[in-house]
């Protein structure tokens, strides 16, 4: 107790055994909090992007024509992660396609589920484009809407790899901006480029966070993906979301559980390989 500066905040919050991660995920996800980037701009950027985007949004409620631009939402996702956003931070963002599109998959083989497991798995930020946003957050309604959870047979824990990822770190950037402060930025063209309707299914797919951990937690018996429900209601749509803040945890939420089903996979192998 005589030195009262102990250590740096990081090394605790890499250190945490609490954190159900790979150490090297977690030594991600602080290196991309610890940028300047996230300390000055992004208590900026997340209240000016949440009005701007309730103004964007009211906006287009209030025009009568519903028009879209997907083609053009998919060049200016992918122009501005090349120019503006760091590759640490890119990589965690198709990474984070990857675990999500694992964890329905899961859910798909495991139990009688009567769909095609969910095909989208971007290795690069060209994978991001093609309206990958869309899809992503529709494979979500897509799954559940078709769940039986009537067992499969024996746990499928297959699929779960993540392949290597490209997020361009040669490429010549103007900014590196961290995870947060990008997406308060890239949910202004979101907002401006899909309906009203789709916006709201898009953040509306978050809220289905705390179903998909129960439904694993009754897939594998482990109780575990319990604790890291938020107590939201998919049965509540909310018009006051602040989406960046709420995809950073969705985002963490699926790390989590992507990282219980691989804890439960290694153990299922080792009591094969015992027996």
């Amino acid at each position: 107790m005589s030195d009262l500066a102990g250590p740096p905040l990081w090394d605790a919050v890499v250190a945490d055994p609490s954190v159900p991660l790979e150490r090297e995920v977690v030594r991600m996800i602080a290196e991309d909090q610890r940028g300047w980037t996230r300390t000055w701009l992004y208590p900026v950027a997340r209240p000016v992007s949440r009005v701007l985007a309730v103004v964007i949004v009211v906006l287009k409620r209030l025009t009568p024509v519903r028009w879209t631009a997907h083609r053009l939402m998919d060049r200016l996702c992918i122009w501005f992660l090349r120019r503006f956003v760091s590759p640490l931070a890119v990589e965690l963002l198709i990474r984070h396609f990857v675990i999500e599109t694992n964890l329905l998959n899961f859910i798909v083989r495991n139990t009688a589920t009567p769909i095609a497991p969910v095909a989208l798995r971007p290795v690069d930020l060209a994978g991001l484009g093609n309206k990958a946003v869309i899809e992503h957050d529709v494979n979500v309604y897509v799954v559940l809407a078709a769940l039986d959870m009537t067992p499969a047979g024996p746990l499928d824990y297959s699929g779960l790899d993540m392949p290597p990822l490209d997020p361009e770190p040669r490429r010549r950037r103007l900014m590196r901006l961290d995870v947060q402060t990008a997406l308060c930025l890239m949910n202004l063209p979101f907002a401006a480029c899909l309906t009203p309707e789709e916006y709201r299914r898009a953040v509306h797919s978050m809220r289905f966070d705390d179903s998909v951990l129960a439904i694993l937690a009754e897939i594998t018996g482990d109780p575990t993906f319990l604790r890291w429900q938020n107590g939201d209601l998919s049965v509540r749509a909310d018009s006051n979301t602040d989406v960046p803040r709420a995809v950073y945890r969705h985002a963490v939420v699926c790390e989590y559980a992507h990282a219980q089903l691989c804890r439960l996979a290694a153990r299922t192998d080792a009591v094969s390989e015992a027996a």
